[in-house]
């Protein structure tokens, strides 16, 4: 059984940083692409960030594109989200997983950016 386990999330003022945490177990994730998504309250789960499986490829959403940076660590089985420069626009809960969603979702991190 395949847990993904997201952290790092919190309250933070505009302008601010937090970095996000995707802890994964049951499963080795090197061979597997992994996204970052988001879903903001009243809104539907959309992508927010991509990495491949070795990290050498990235992309993200236009709405944090230069602000929001991917990662991973394969030898920890784990995918990191850095966020600068907040925006309230960017109050959501985070979650990680496949791009194809294979796995089932873990309970996701609250991020919550006051004006």
């Amino acid at each position: 059984q395949v847990q993904l386990v997201e952290s790092g999330g919190g309250l933070v003022q505009a302008g601010g940083p937090l970095r996000l945490s995707c802890a994964v177990s049951g499963r080795t994730i090197s061979n597997y692409a992994m996204n970052w998504f988001r879903r903001a309250p009243g809104k539907s789960r959309e992508f927010v960030a991509f990495i491949s499986s070795s990290g050498s490829t990235a992309s993200y959403a236009d709405s944090v594109k230069g602000r929001f940076t991917i990662s991973r660590d394969n030898a920890k089985n784990a995918v990191y989200l850095q966020m600068n420069s907040l925006e309230p626009e960017d109050t959501a809960v985070y979650y990680c997983n496949t791009p194809r969603s294979q796995f089932s979702w873990g309970q996701g991190t609250q991020v919550t950016v006051s004006s």
